[in-house]
């Protein structure tokens, strides 16, 4: 069996589709995967193809912060029509004797592959990371061009307007490329993309699918790849030579302001008498002193390095909250764009940590969320909730897509 893993985004859109390769192979099957060039690196490592789908995202999103780069094309459609293009490409040039798409992440690039699943005529399947980004009467939808109607309270109603949302940002770009090879057109574009029976890869506890939900969805479990690297050696003595530091890194997100960041984040640490560890990530967070209370890292294995830290502040992607309820370790959240306020909300409600308010965090205001995150009965919570996290959804998923297309 020949199956085509589609995902284009950051590190965290990736990484689980490669925890779901890993288990695929283990079954016995071949696996090609479509995704930016920035992770052919990782993608090699694992012996998964790569058929890369435009120029390098970090390079993009670099740009995006800096300025350093052209700007995009001036309307959201514009772009559309570009990943649209671009995904089509590179997944129809290694498309041929497929007998399943799985695809995740924007609406223009699943779209795209379920194109390519149709021109087979073989099953498609589209998966999201999180339980928000699925049409539900418990939760409202993401914010993307503009903010939602504060007048309007009715999730089901939310969710109409944002069919509609979906359709004027992206329906003539998807549309138009449909035709262009001899497809029909479809009418709703985001419910094309999601099908009535998506996939739900993230943990029954920390992201939850709430019943009754009109959609079929089927909560797999995160899609988690075991990483067995070593720490580095300087890490191994900078965690030897003191008590466990705080974890700081912002992951494959860009950060406006790295170094005002940095200078903040190290303050706020400090502040609560604890050492420092910044992951250096696409913010390229750096050392601000020369002090031996601060070390940066880079690309690391967090499996291994989160259970030696007392707190992890980052993000909140799916992937990296995960990595860290696993470990019984507090968080705090710092959101920055998609799925991240909902993590911050889930990290909170649990008891596990802290959400912070807003996605730039000041020296002020992130003492004061990890000094709500460092308290002993947080920590307490963190270790009873890592118990419950289980392991095997990259499993139960591959178990489920080769036994459906048999």
């Amino acid at each position: 069996m020949r199956v085509l893993l589609v995902a284009y985004g950051s590190r965290g859109d990736i990484e689980p589709m490669v925890g779901l390769a890993v288990q695929l192979q283990a079954l016995g099957a071949e696996v090609q995967v479509c995704a930016p060039p920035d992770f052919a690196e990782l993608l090699d490592g694992f012996g998964l193809p790569l058929a890369p789908i435009g120029p390098s995202v970090r390079e993009m999103t670099k740009g995006a912060v800096t300025g350093a780069k052209p700007a995009p094309p001036a309307s959201m459609p514009e772009r559309a029509a570009r990943m649209v293009a671009m995904t089509y490409d590179a997944a129809s040039s290694v498309a041929e004797g497929v007998d399943v798409v799985v695809a995740t992440g924007l609406i223009p690039a699943a779209a795209a592959a379920r194109s390519v699943a149709e021109k087979l005529g073989v099953p498609y399947k589209f998966v999201s990371y999180f339980p928000s980004y699925l049409p539900s009467p418990h939760h409202p939808p993401l914010a993307w061009t503009k903010p939602l109607p504060a007048d309007v309270t009715d999730n089901r109603v939310l969710w109409e307007l944002n069919a509609q949302d979906m359709d004027e940002l992206f329906g003539g770009a998807v549309n138009t490329h449909r035709a262009s090879i001899g497809l029909p057109p479809v009418e709703n574009v985001r419910d094309h993309v999601f099908t009535g029976q998506p996939w739900l890869a993230a943990d029954a506890l920390l992201g939850p699918w709430l019943e009754p939900a009109e959609l079929d969805v089927v909560q797999t479990g995160a899609w988690i790849r075991e990483d067995e690297r070593p720490l580095p050696a300087g890490l191994e003595a900078f965690l030897e030579a003191g008590e466990a530091p705080v974890y700081v890194g912002f992951g494959s997100m860009p950060v406006r302001d790295a170094e005002d960041v940095a200078e903040a984040v190290v303050g706020a640490v400090r502040a609560q008498g604890r050492r420092v560890l910044l992951g250096s990530g696409w913010a390229g967070l750096a050392l601000t002193d020369d002090r031996d209370d601060c070390f940066v890292v880079g690309e690391v294995n967090q499996q291994a390095l989160f259970g030696r830290v007392a707190a992890v502040v980052h993000h909140g992607g799916a992937g990296t909250t995960t990595t860290a309820a696993r470990a019984g370790v507090p968080q705090v959240v710092v959101p920055q764009m998609a799925d991240q306020p909902y993590w911050a909300g889930r990290v909170a409600d649990l008891g596990i940590g802290a959400a912070h308010d807003g996605p730039t965090p000041t020296t002020e205001s992130l003492a004061a969320a990890l000094k709500t995150a460092l308290a002993p009965e947080v920590r307490d919570r963190a270790v009873a909730v890592a118990g419950t996290i289980r392991t095997d959804g990259a499993v139960v998923a591959a178990k489920l897509l080769l036994d459906a297309v048999g």
